[in-house]
């Protein structure tokens, strides 16, 4: 394990309740911040192997599958023109994150990216061949996304945001 690294072994704490508030919390103030400065803050991700190799982020909204809420969650993306690739990795928990089923079930949306706002996509998951593909990119841009892959028992989705109309 590096300085900056993850450990190769799921921590413990990662599902605890107060770790679950503070990413909620944390993804607040990341969207909030964003919003405000148009991107210009809080369109790189920093943490864990993003440290050193900052990934890209956006901000993505959904609409929830059961109250019809719209909320906005910040994700880091893969460009793969012309569509984005996201994965719902939420740290390798036991679950997939609560926007991947939102998706799923709504899948027009729009993402908001640094200095563009608004941009109207559409959802769909990754065939096999295509997740074959692009999970050796996504790995390149967020080296954590592997170890997650270790943590859970689940197949964690890459979703491809398609452009529309």
């Amino acid at each position: 394990m590096g300085r900056f690294s993850l450990p190769d072994e799921r921590p413990k704490g990662l599902n605890a309740p107060v770790t679950k508030k503070a990413i909620k919390l944390m993804s607040r103030v990341h969207v909030r911040v964003f919003k405000l400065t148009n991107g210009r803050i809080g369109h790189r991700w920093r943490v864990g192997s993003a440290f050193t190799k900052p990934a890209p982020t956006l901000l993505l909204e959904h609409i929830g599958r059961k109250s019809g809420t719209t909320f906005t969650t910040p994700v880091l993306y893969l460009d793969d023109p012309p569509n984005v690739v996201i994965v719902a990795s939420i740290g390798g928990m036991k679950r997939h994150p609560q926007w991947y089923r939102n998706l799923m079930a709504n899948p027009e949306t729009r993402v908001h990216l640094r200095k563009e706002r608004g941009r109207p996509i559409r959802a769909r998951e990754a065939t096999d061949e295509e997740r074959a593909r692009l999970w050796p990119m996504l790995v390149d841009l967020y080296a954590d996304f592997e170890k997650y892959q270790g943590w859970t028992d689940r197949k964690i989705p890459v979703l491809i945001l398609e452009p529309r109309g």
